[in-house]
């Protein structure tokens, strides 16, 4: 059963990587709010590409978490692990995709975290709501590596 849970998120993951080809640059634009270079979704704040605001809500009760990352240049910022954050991201091609509105996705529920990550990829703004409520959201949020924490009682893939 387990493998096969594996196999199904992987296949996920797969299918959103090719769903998301092309269609990242038009949804991460109008996601923004602006146009590249004014800062879109850092609410009005200039922002420097590859510099990110990452809020997680582990679900658990716990008080949501702020951590800030700037892969320009040296890495820096608040994001507990702010050099595999940023060396995982410079190896995806569309990090920050959205979920294609026409998506199939497995009906499974993954737990209640949640995740927003704002700010400026690639010269791209960047307002991508995260969750783990379905079979390509849990893939998403996966795909995403050591930029979000792995949930309690999850093996992380890979």
């Amino acid at each position: 059963m387990r493998r096969l849970l594996l196999l199904t998120l992987l296949s996920t993951v797969f299918v959103l990587a090719g769903c998301a080809t092309g269609a990242g640059d038009d949804a991460a634009g109008a996601a923004g709010g602006g146009t590249p270079g004014d800062g879109g979704a850092a609410d009005g704040i200039s922002q420097a590409d590859d510099d990110l605001r990452i809020e997680v809500d582990r679900g658990d009760g716990s008080p949501p978490e702020t951590w800030t990352l700037s892969c320009v240049g040296p890495v820096e910022g608040t994001h507990p692990e702010a050099e595999a954050a940023c060396a995982h991201l410079r190896g995806m091609s569309a990090p920050f995709a959205p979920v294609p509105a026409d998506a199939m996705c497995t009906e499974q529920y993954g737990g209640a975290q949640t995740a927003r990550i704002t700010g400026r990829w690639g010269g791209e703004p960047v307002d991508l709501e995260l969750s783990r409520v379905d079979g390509c959201r849990i893939a998403q949020w996966d795909a995403l590596g050591p930029v979000l924490p792995v949930p309690v009682g999850v093996e992380p893939l890979g």
